[in-house]
Formats: C-alpha cells, structure tokens, sequence
C-alpha cells in the first residue's frame, strides 16, 4: 500500500434501539476493536441530534485523524449516513459506507415513532458504498431497498430471505457482511491509490522544465 494512501478505519452506526450484545455489529466490535457510534437517546432517535453525534465522530482529533474512514450502518444508521452525506462539508473523510437493512422511516406504522427522519434523503452519496437487502424485511421491503441503493448510488446486493441480519435470524458474526466490508475497503483504497498516483502524475508534470 502506498505510504500516502491512509489506512482504513470503521465506525459502527447502530440503528434504532442500539444493537446488543449478540448483534453483528456488536461482534464486530469486540472481536476487530471497531469503534462504535454512541447516540444520546436510542428509543426516541432525533434525526438532527444523530447527525450532530456522527459529525463530532468524523471530526478529527488530530492530524487528518479520520481520513479513510469506513462507516458500516444497520437499520436507521443507514438512514444517518444518507442525510449526514447530503448535509456536511466533511464527507470527505469518509473513502466508503456498508448499508445493511435500511430502516423505511416513510412507512406508515413507523412515522409517528421516527417523525424527524421522514422524507428520507436520497442524494448520491459522494463515497463507494453497497447496501444489502433482505427479501422479507419487515422494517423496509426488498422494493424499498433497491429504491434507496439506486438513489444513494450504491451497489445493491440481494441478501436472500430469514429476515433482519441479527442474532433473532441466527447471524450474530455474519462472516458475510465481513467479506462485503473488505470487497467494499479495497475499492475505495484501490481508487485512492489511482487518485494518489494521479496527483503525483500532475505535480511532476507541472514541475518538469519547459
């Protein structure tokens, strides 16, 4: 890997009502130390309160501290990352997002619950980014979801049947969604690494003698 080429981080965006211990995304975190986003109020989840919570995360801390971050989003987490995307100045830090079951906060059982998320934006993301689809979700239909991947500008994958992608369903691990992440993490660097050697391509150009 090129030494101009940031390594990538992970930031875990739990959905509604957190995830727990026997989630996937839980798993993920303890067993590969991602870094996991907190939210103030998990039961009643204000859009703007959210947003404000996943800005002070991609903010860096220090030298480019965030640069080549990788955000992986269950449920209503990937709601977040679309209006987050559509609204900061900071997108850039992020190289890619893996989407996973997206919450339809536009269903009518669910908009007196999720009120502030509703209409759900549908910007192009201006990063790489698959979303994975259940055929039998109840929260987003398979419909539903191929309509947020084809807005956001991701890479749709039908994720079959059984359900959410949790533990209830029997996938705790989700050794998949791993392979996802990691397809997903080589893109982006493979592109950084073409946009790199580009750059450099331009500024030895400009300082060649004429």
């Amino acid at each position: 890997m090129s030494d101009d080429v940031p390594t990538p981080k992970v930031l875990l965006l739990p959905g509604w009502q957190d995830a727990g211990p026997a989630h996937w995304l839980s798993r993920w975190q303890a067993t590969h130390g991602y870094r996991r986003l907190a939210q103030h109020d998990w039961q009643r989840p204000l859009r703007g309160d959210w947003l404000m919570q996943l800005e002070e995360a991609v903010l860096p801390t220090g030298a480019a501290a965030s640069s080549g971050l990788t955000l992986v989003a269950d449920g209503l987490g990937s709601l977040l990352v679309a209006a987050w995307a559509a609204h900061s100045r900071h997108s850039h830090r992020v190289q890619a997002a893996l989407l996973v079951t997206p919450l339809d906060a536009e269903r009518e059982a669910l908009r007196p619950l999720l009120a502030s998320w509703a209409p759900i934006c549908r910007q192009p993301l201006p990063f790489a980014s698959i979303l994975v689809g259940r055929r039998d979700d109840a929260c987003c239909s398979f419909e539903r979801a191929q309509a947020f991947a084809h807005a956001w500008g991701s890479e749709f994958i039908d994720g079959g049947q059984r359900g959410q992608i949790n533990a209830e369903s029997g996938q705790s691990d989700w050794p998949q969604g791993q392979a996802f992440l990691q397809l997903l993490e080589d893109r982006a660097q493979a592109l950084a690494r073409e946009e790199s050697d580009k750059s450099r391509a331009r500024s030895t150009a400009c300082e060649a003698p004429h």
